[in-house]
């Protein structure tokens, strides 16, 4: 029974915690501007992060030691230091763009300038990490995310032509308003936004953190399995009402308050409430998940102790390298620069970093001197290595295609 429930609140912290500022951008403004067309890279995106997600859980349970603590081991000092400082920097953007979500959804509730929510929440991230527990940080806030389920219960109470959407998913269709060149960074950024370079390492750490055994294993794969495919479905569901609302009347996603715009219209005020408590409450997680990574990866990397509830004058660096990013990361915000932009450039971003960040994760999962027997079978291998060869190619793209559409504004 402990088991089933562990299994049970894992799948639904997976839920709640896998859609961040990046998806509920994203999502909306590929909805808006494509209507279906880019389904297919969330899903392609979605079944990418489960299968290096459970790597990375599986990778962390046998051999007892986190993904990044074991980059410069497998990969070498150099490449291991590109790894790094790549996976570093766009978490770093990532965490800006977090904080500044955030800001935007207390501003929405009060209509108080983001700006004076930054340092605050940049602060009570901090006293969060330092001072309650792991399991309970994790769950509580995965599942108070929940409440954004109100988006799939929009799309029913709006009652769309479902086989005008499913044909749009399945025989996608660039509008005669947009270009080629902003399709195809608007995939690479719904790709950004689904394969989060911090989540595969948070994971991992936080493995080692609840001291998983070979007997986790299976907790491993159920809460990636289930919990994060139906968070692609809330994301699924967003770039829906997007599709359903803003498309038709020609509405971009320039601000947070849009994303929500849909389900005001289908439920009012109490749908309203819902998406904001559940946004809130998804990019808090994703901010405690960023804000861990950058010390996680850090302080693995160069082999200094680390863990959440290591006390500071334990593991001082690691500690330290939370705080400052954490700070340089709501001063970047804290500076105007406008938070949705910030965000749409971040999850770019992540598609130019992944490569380097998802590499070393299917090299370990192959090498049984860390994960013993349980390789990757060869369908995982072929499944992984084939979306490890369109992270490249989206990898490539993504600087020309940021250049050609002004950051997908043309």
């Amino acid at each position: 029974m402990k088991r089933l429930l562990e299994i049970s609140l894992g799948v639904l912290t997976a839920i709640g915690a896998f859609v961040d500022v990046g998806d509920l951008v994203a999502s909306a403004e590929s909805g808006a501007r494509f209507r279906m067309a880019l389904a297919w890279a969330l899903v392609l995106g979605t079944i990418g992060i489960v299968l290096y997600a459970e790597m990375a859980g599986r990778i962390a349970t046998l051999s007892k030691r986190a993904t990044f603590d074991l980059v410069r081991e497998r990969m070498g000092a150099g490449l291991g230091m590109v790894t790094l400082v790549a996976s570093f920097l766009v978490n770093f953007l990532t965490l800006a763009a977090e904080l500044g979500g955030l800001a935007l959804v207390l501003a929405l509730a009060t209509s108080l300038n983001y700006l004076l929510w930054v340092i605050p929440f940049a602060a009570a991230l901090w006293i969060v990490i330092w001072r309650v527990k792991y399991s309970v940080m994790e769950k509580t806030v995965g599942l108070v995310g929940l409440a954004l389920l109100v988006v799939i219960v929009a799309v029913w109470r709006l009652g769309p032509d479902w086989s005008a959407l499913l044909h749009s998913a399945t025989h996608p269709v660039v509008p005669n308003s947009q270009t080629h060149a902003d399709y195809w960074y608007w995939a690479i950024s719904i790709l950004g936004a689904t394969i989060t370079v911090y989540e595969p390492f948070f994971y991992s750490s936080g493995a080692i953190e609840e001291k998983w055994g070979r007997n986790d294993l299976i907790v491993n794969r159920t809460n990636v399995y289930l919990g994060f495919p139906l968070g692609g479905i809330v994301s699924l569901a967003i770039m829906a009402l997007g599709a359903i609302f803003l498309f038709p009347r020609g509405i971009d996603v320039q601000h947070l308050s849009q994303s929500g715009l849909p389900v005001g219209a289908a439920l009012g005020r109490a749908g309203i409430a819902f998406f904001l408590v559940g946004a809130f409450a998804a990019i808090f997680a994703a901010s405690l998940e960023t804000a861990l990574s950058a010390g996680y990866i850090v302080a693995q990397y160069f082999g200094w102790p680390w863990g959440k509830m290591v006390k500071p004058k334990e593991a001082p660096r690691f500690h330290l390298v939370i705080i400052v990013t954490v700070i340089g990361a709501a001063l970047l915000v804290q500076s105007s620069i406008e938070p949705v932009k910030l965000t749409e450039y971040a999850i770019a971003l992540v598609a130019v970093a992944a490569p380097f960040t998802y590499l070393p994760i299917l090299l370990l999962a192959n090498d049984p001197r860390y994960v013993r027997t349980k390789v990757n079978s060869f369908l995982s291998n072929f499944l992984a290595t084939g979306f490890f060869a369109v992270l490249v190619v989206a990898s490539v793209a993504t600087i020309p295609l940021l250049i050609i559409t002004k950051g997908g504004s043309t």
